[in-house]
């Protein structure tokens, strides 16, 4: 007896577990209306292990299994549809090993579906988890695919997922010319606030590129701006190698724009991607210290030592500061990396991050979409000489991208 009672309390609390998630993804809610926009068509797929349902079934699988509908072709983007592609590596044209359906690369030869991967195709659907950051490259995908549909007559439809930092965050200066490229394809902040259907409807309806495409997006239920990615209730899929669980999205704001100069470790390569800035020339309690001592709204830093397995600082004893979120709401992730840089250059001047990297200087211009901010910056390293700068479109591109809000 006592072994049933232990089993049925077992499958309780897994279905307790499959029951918990409190939002219907795009994918759940079009399948409750039964594909009803593909129903008839010949559907392109833009995914990757990120696109699956609230119980883990991938998107892929879902489509191809839909009766009325055909899955005609996949496409992949970074990291490619299965997640089997290193960052930065070149995905290659292939045939799913699971269905069978050809897979075309948007990160290898082209980025952009030509007319030749859209052959045959009715309408392209798209399906990835991002991390509401302009410089992460699955809404620049997303966007010059609806370039694609725009010029060659065909339907896009997104189906929508949580922006994992919420709807409310809206941080940094907006892309300015010069500066538009794959990890800043969009004139929108850093941290825009919106989610991936959210922002297709803003790209197309404010005209941000080359001609304006048929867009349906298939909402969320049950999602509200003021959660972020752990308030959902859904399982986390890695985005990408070092963004391994949800809370990494909030870390990768905090230290990315920092990361492109490759001059400190920011935990890549150690177990605490994107949450600890160190090196082998600044002691952690003095660095720590000075840091807590701003005062710095719901951030405190901890003094850590490591030794880095790959990457920046590879086998070197470092030492620096683990940055702790105390509390989310109130900390702007953006500010936290020029705060580390201005204090690590104020202890040693030695410590001059651009002279350092010059060749990732571009890079760097690219990612925070403005060169004001190197060319100010890098004069003394205070944050104060940009911090208006930075944040002189907050405010405005919240009131504009609200009429494109589909969530409260």
């Amino acid at each position: 007896m006592k072994k049933l009672i232990l089993m049925c309390l077992t499958l309780i609390a897994v279905v307790g577990l499959w029951a918990q998630p409190t939002v219907k993804l795009g994918i759940d809610v079009l399948r409750e209306r039964n594909f009803d926009i593909l129903q008839g068509k010949r559907v392109g797929l833009i995914t990757n292990p990120t696109g699956v349902d609230r119980f883990l079934k991938s998107t892929v699988d879902i489509l191809f299994e839909a009766e009325g509908i055909t899955l005609a072709a996949l496409y992949g983007p970074e990291h490619g549809v299965r997640g089997d592609v290193h960052a930065g590596g070149k995905v290659s044209d292939t045939k799913d090993p699971a269905t069978g359906v050809p897979v075309f690369s948007l990160y290898g030869a082209t980025r952009r579906p030509n007319k030749e991967m859209l052959e045959g195709i009715d309408v392209l659907v798209y399906d990835i988890q991002d991390i509401g950051c302009r410089s992460y490259t699955y809404i620049s995908t997303m966007g010059l695919a609806m370039e694609a549909c725009a010029q060659y007559g065909i339907e896009f439809v997104v189906l929508d997922r949580p922006n994992p930092l919420g709807g409310e965050k809206v941080e940094g200066c907006l892309t300015e010319e010069g500066n538009i490229s794959f990890v800043s394809q969009f004139k929108i902040p850093y941290v825009y606030g919106l989610t991936c259907g959210e922002l297709a409807q803003m790209l197309n309806g404010e005209r941000m590129l080359e001609g304006k495409c048929k867009l349906t997006v298939v909402p969320m239920e049950g999602w509200k701006r003021s959660m972020d990615f752990t308030q959902t209730g859904l399982q986390w899929i890695l985005t990408s190698p070092h963004i391994p669980e949800s809370i990494s999205s909030f870390f990768y704001v905090v230290t990315g724009i920092l990361g492109e100069l490759g001059v400190v470790s920011i935990g890549v390569g150690y177990t605490l991607p994107f949450q600890l800035v160190a090196t082998d020339s600044i002691p952690a309690e003095i660095l720590s210290n000075r840091l807590n001592d701003l005062h710095l709204k719901g951030v405190h830093f901890r003094p850590i030592y490591l030794k880095p397995y790959y990457s920046v600082g590879k086998d070197k004893d470092y030492q620096g500061v683990q940055i702790h979120l105390t509390d989310y709401k109130e900390a702007v992730l953006s500010d936290i990396q020029f705060y580390i840089m201005q204090e690590m250059y104020q202890l040693n001047p030695q410590y001059d991050f651009f002279k350092r990297a010059p060749r990732r200087i571009d890079m760097w211009n690219q990612v925070a979409g403005a060169d004001f901010i190197y060319e100010e910056f890098s004069k003394r390293y205070n944050f104060d000489d940009i911090k208006d700068y930075w944040h002189k479109d907050d405010v405005t591109f919240k009131e504009q991208s609200a009429k494109y809000y589909l969530y409260n």
